[in-house]
């Protein structure tokens, strides 16, 4: 943990969270909605989601009741399973293939498909157009997946108004990671991934190496046809518990986990081999990575004591990704230009906290090697 920020009291989640928010007892807004949720008549919720299902069935017009955004990631077989098997839907599966998909997210995808034998439509840009997508995400948001942020819901959207099919069903609430609690849901509407996730919009995103031509797979429908969809989120209706979820899709229909540079789990977005290069720039950016999330899930559900968690932490987050350097030479960003953009985006709390060690560029140069420890002194005092 780093010294001058503030920390919830009941988990391990830092003041630089987007939207962060700590109540009278010092906890932040994930544990007061996981605390919510204890308290969630979720019979009731059930209902509501009958309707909505049931509502859907009846006045589809053709082939498919609802379409389902997967990647063959743990929530993706995971909604399958409960809108197919538990539901009797009949889904229209689209994924957005942002061109990093490892061997064990392909096969994930594969077995999510067949296992539920439903069709499915897949849409990919360019390598080359992802590759300079990803240099310009990196210095507009500081992660290289704003293809990933923004593709996901417009192929979702645009593929709901071209088949006219209005339900979107998404997996887990976003309540689970603060953004919402699970008394107040967050509401779907056109711009809500551009909100919680894409922050710029094509318009924005484009510049003078990226026509806005070339991103044409990332545009929305209008405000007048997105009225007419209705988006919702499985886990505002029924109790979501990953590790009971992962669990099952391991042993019930041989979904497969791998080891992700910066978590100590297996399974989060397992399909994607960009993933450790997100989760290392959040770090540098605001201080955290997945590991503390992970870590923090833990302490809510009783699996870990905060003393463990800040023990473990570090080990998984002050550590440079496999394969960084080679990625930023290949989408043609220098260590130089990626280093500047984070320094600028990062959370003004940890350069507050951090003072003269804020500008990481000496660690760069003398630490990005993979598997080294990086910044580790900014974590837990150690040096070099």
């Amino acid at each position: 943990m780093i010294d001058g920020l503030r920390y919830c009291t009941k988990c391990i989640m830092p003041e630089t969270v987007e939207g962060q928010e700590f109540d009278g007892r010092g906890w932040c807004r994930t544990c007061v909605s996981q605390e919510q949720k204890q308290e969630v008549d979720w019979i009731a919720r059930e209902q509501a989601l009958l309707k909505i299902l049931n509502d859907a069935t009846k006045n589809a017009k053709g082939n498919y009741d609802c379409i389902v955004p997967i990647s063959g990631g743990k929530d993706s077989l995971w909604q399958l399973h409960v809108l197919v098997k538990r539901y009797g839907m009949k889904p229209l599966a689209v994924t957005y293939d942002h061109g990093g998909f490892c061997k064990t997210g392909l096969r994930n995808l594969s077995i999510a498909i067949e296992s539920m034998g439903i069709p499915h439509l897949k849409l990919k840009d360019p390598d080359d157009l992802i590759k300079r997508m990803q240099k310009r995400s990196i210095e507009l948001i500081g992660d290289p997946c704003w293809h990933c942020h923004s593709g996901v819901p417009a192929i979702a959207l645009n593929t709901a108004v071209e088949k006219g099919i209005p339900l979107i069903v998404w997996g887990e609430s976003t309540a689970e990671h603060g953004r919402a609690t699970y008394n107040k849901p967050d509401k779907f509407d056109r711009n809500y991934f551009l909100r919680v996730s894409g922050k710029f919009t094509p318009e924005q995103f484009a510049c003078d190496y990226i026509s806005l031509d070339e991103l044409k797979n990332f545009r929305l429908p209008t405000e007048k046809q997105c009225r007419k969809l209705h988006g919702i989120h499985l886990g505002d209706y029924i109790p979501w518990n990953v590790e009971e979820q992962v669990a099952f899709i391991k042993k019930e229909y041989g979904w497969a986990g791998r080891e992700i540079s910066g978590s100590y789990k297996d399974y989060k977005s397992a399909e994607c081999a960009f993933e450790g290069y997100h989760e290392f720039t959040c770090y540098l950016k605001r201080g955290y990575g997945r590991s503390s999330v992970q870590a923090s899930e833990d302490i809510r559900a009783g699996r870990m004591t905060r003393e463990q968690a800040i023990g473990i932490v570090p080990r998984y987050e002050a550590i440079w990704p496999v394969g960084f350097g080679e990625f930023l030479e290949d989408i043609n960003l220098s260590a130089e230009d990626c280093h500047k953009a984070l320094i600028n985006l990062r959370h003004p709390a940890l350069t507050k906290a951090q003072g003269d060690k804020a500008d990481f560029c000496d660690e760069w140069r003398t630490c990005a090697e993979d598997g080294k420890p990086f910044m580790r002194r900014l974590v837990d005092g150690e040096e070099g």
